[in-house]
């Protein structure tokens, strides 16, 4: 279960942990002498306008000057002049020096660079964020697809919204009603109401709105359906945080939890380590490896190393299994530090490119929870991948942490032997120049050591040579590489050295106390502290969809007794419904190749089949009917044969073809012999009794039924004829049966027709 913790036992210092289990996944802390800017409002004045960078200089109350660029000026800003211009202004045309405006601060100082700012003012509520200077800006967050996203646009149409005024919906946004959306963005517009009025009423520079606190900022931001307690250590911050909830979300109210064991709350949940690991430069993985992360002024450098890792077989998987951990790592890193800007990651090689997809897909897959814009590139040749994070707040080293005052922030220092040399050469160069009496050098306790014992014949030569005094003092208040060099001139009598002893001459360093709380400079309060909201409606229930009841034990014995032709059919799982994969850009192995086909029609198979069988079935019923009146003759579909079978029944057809023509001759001369034995047959027909021409009737009448009989057995399994059978002519007396055809014919109607003649 997912947690916010809040720990706000020191005044100094207000930390907010997002924990999964045991496990800290999110971090963030603020120091109240040095609050977040970024999002504050001010209304500041054009002190300088730059044609050459196209922007603006602004006093807005900060250190330095801030940055705004000439795109980031809204356009209800711009002179009228400018306004009327049909194609883009320029600067100096749209904007004048001392002209006043209101800015919000997009990055913060940091280091020599002013704060970049811009006009284009964007309001963050729970589900929308209101853009007020901008009415064409608005939508729906990237990270929301699919179906989720036409529904939000479907309920924002029902959100009476400003004309002048553009919205975009936020992930939390998703699922809620149209009452919801409407209350936030109607506390939205009042605020910027109340910060338009703040701004008329004094001149520039000062604030008008801060950014809420971390507490309200952590509910806000990161408060989700997932998160199952909100527990808070002070009492105090436990208030402002019930309060916020009471109005922004009171349907949730229960979640939040105040603190008051003795445990500490983070060591309750086993975070401090976790928390320490952050402010480190080298952080373990579970396997043994490392992973070492470096800041420069132009990009953060990760190095992976595998340490002590062997848990793969060979050299290639232990790679891989290391790179995939330090990617899961470098993630929650990367979040826990919240450092922004260009990342060069250097992983392990791996010689196989599936290997390399595979990392690469799991740095996606941990990136995805982030709230930052991340860009991912591709693993190169030289086993480097390129990233970009966009910088959401100042990082946890620039808000707690200092430059070394030794190093300078470079990390290493210069041993003794070369910062003595050094020393030794600055010296001679002193001695160089015109009326120098005297040089004093204050050095490092152990630089200075070296150069009396190791070196003391150099600087007897430089003192003889040059006609000087070389006083060297060893200095506690120094570290390496740090020193300091005086040249006394030799007329000047009245520098310290000439008139103190060496021992005399450092001098004593008092101790770093802080200022007490007292004396610490108070925070500009912002002119609008707050505007307090209506209350919240409550969210609507999802409906519930009962599953149905299945019959009982009792129920199904009876059925299958009494009805046995219901039979009870299972219960068919439910597919799980794709989630719809949005407009992903065309990779390498997703393009259609030349040699086949792309398969576009892939969705419209099922509605084709689905046609296809209800014509099928519509057609059943007049099949059938034709089938009885034509005797159920209908020509079924070939089927394809291997090549010798075709062979031997093309060879079979030109047989079967010959039998025909031979059999169709036959036929032809039966009907000519039958019609010439009709006369004999009715005279013997008359000479016979009534009784006996029944019986004969009757004996026809069998002897053509078996003619017919033996007709269709012929046409069932064909026969070769033979020559003699070809010749023979049918006997014409009536009483012998007359012989069935040599052929199988198709077409046999001819020859039935002549056996009921001769009948």
């Amino acid at each position: 279960m997912k947690r916010i913790l809040i720990n706000a036992t020191q005044s100094e210092e207000l930390r907010v942990a997002i924990v999964d289990g045991q496990r800290l996944y999110n971090l963030d802390i603020e120091v109240p002498a040095r609050e977040q800017k970024k999002s504050s409002i001010y209304k500041c004045i054009i002190t300088r306008i730059e044609p050459s960078l196209e922007a603006a200089f602004v006093d807005y109350g900060g250190n330095r000057h801030g940055f705004l660029p000439f795109k980031e000026v809204a356009r209800r800003y711009y002179s009228e002049e400018a306004k009327k211009s049909e194609g883009r202004p320029s600067i100096k045309d749209a904007l004048k020096e001392g002209q006043e405006l209101i800015v919000q601060i997009e990055k913060e100082e940091r280091g020599n660079k002013g704060a970049a700012l811009t006009s284009k003012i964007s309001l963050a509520g729970r589900y929308l964020v209101l853009m007020p200077t901008e009415p064409r800006a608005g939508g729906v967050s990237r990270r929301i697809q699919g179906e989720e996203r036409a529904q939000i646009r479907a309920t924002m149409d029902e959100v009476k919204q400003p004309s002048d005024m553009g919205t975009i919906v936020r992930t939390a946004g998703i699922g809620r009603s149209v009452e919801e959306l409407q209350w936030d963005l109607d506390y939205l517009v009042s605020l910027w109401e109340a910060i338009e009025k703040a701004a008329k009423e004094r001149p520039a520079p000062f604030l008008i709105y801060q950014d809420s606190n971390l507490i309200v900022r952590a509910l806000r931001d990161h408060y989700n359906s997932d998160i199952g307690e909100i527990i808070i250590d002070d009492p105090e911050m436990y208030k402002k945080a019930e309060e916020f909830m009471q109005q922004v979300m009171p349907h949730n109210l229960r979640k939040l939890k105040l603190y008051n064991e003795r445990i500490p709350l983070f060591n309750r949940y086993q975070i401090e380590s976790q928390i320490e690991s952050a402010f480190q430069r080298e952080v373990t993985l579970p396997s043994g490896g490392a992973i070492v992360i470096d800041h420069t002024e132009a990009l953060t450098s990760i190095d992976i190393n595998s340490a002590r890792a062997t848990k793969g077989s060979d050299i290639e998987e232990t790679a891989l299994h290391t790179n995939l951990e330090a990617a899961d790592e470098i993630a929650r890193q990367l979040r826990l530090r919240d450092l922004g800007g260009l990342v060069v990651i250097d992983f392990i090689d791996m010689m196989a490119n599936k290997n390399q997809r595979a990392v690469e897909n799991r740095l996606k897959t941990a990136f995805r929870a982030d709230r930052a814009r991340v860009q991912i590139g591709r693993i190169s040749r030289f086993g480097l991948l390129e990233m970009s994070r966009q910088r959401l707040r100042p990082s946890l080293g620039d808000a707690s942490q200092e430059v070394c005052p030794r190093c300078s922030g470079h990390g290493t220092v210069r041993n003794v032997e070369s910062t003595a040399l050094s020393i030794l050469r600055l010296i001679q160069d002193e001695a160089l120049k015109e009326k120098t009496g005297q040089i004093t050098a204050h050095l490092p306790i152990s630089v200075a050591t070296y150069l009396l014992n190791e070196k003391r014949q150099q600087i007897a030569d430089i003192e003889e040579r040059y006609e000087i005094h070389v006083m060297l003092v060893p200095d506690e208040n120094f570290e390496r590489p740090n020193y300091r060099i005086d040249r006394v001139r030799a007329d000047d009598h009245s520098h310290a050295s000439r008139r103190k002893s060496s021992y005399e001459l450092p001098e004593k360093k008092e101790p770093e106390i802080s200022p007490p709380q007292t004396q610490r400079a108070v925070a500009e309060q912002a002119a609008v502290q707050a505007v307090v909201p209506t209350a919240a409606p409550a969210p609507q229930p999802k409906p519930v969809q009962e599953p149905p009841q299945k019959p009982g034990l009792v129920t199904r014995v009876l059925n299958s007794l009494f009805a046995p032709g219901t039979k009870e059919e299972p219960a068919k799982p439910e597919k799980a419904k794709r989630k719809p994969q949005g407009n992903k850009p065309r990779g390498r192995n997703t393009r259609p190749s030349q040699r086949r086909r792309p398969n576009q029609n892939r969705k419209q198979r099922p509605q084709q089949k689905k046609a296809a069988k209800d014509t099928s079935e519509s057609s059943q019923p007049q099949q059938k009917k034709a089938e009885q009146k034509t005797g159920g003759n209908r020509r079924r579909p070939r089927r394809r044969r291997p090549q010798g079978q075709r062979r031997q029944s093309n060879q079979n057809q030109q047989t079967e073809n010959k039998n025909q023509q031979t059999g169709k001759s036959e036929t032809k001369g039966n009907q000519s012999v039958a019609t010439e034995n009709k006369p004999a047959q009715k005279a013997q027909a008359s000479a016979k009794p009534k009784p006996e021409q029944a019986k004969a009737a009757a004996g026809n009448q069998s002897a053509g039924a078996s003619t017919d009989n033996k007709s269709s057995q012929a046409a069932k399994a064909p026969a070769q004829p033979k020559p003699e059978q070809t010749k023979a002519a049918p006997t014409a007396n009536a009483s012998e049966k007359p012989k069935p055809a040599p052929v199988s014919q198709p077409k046999s109607e001819p020859g039935n027709q002549a056996g009921n003649s001769d009948n």
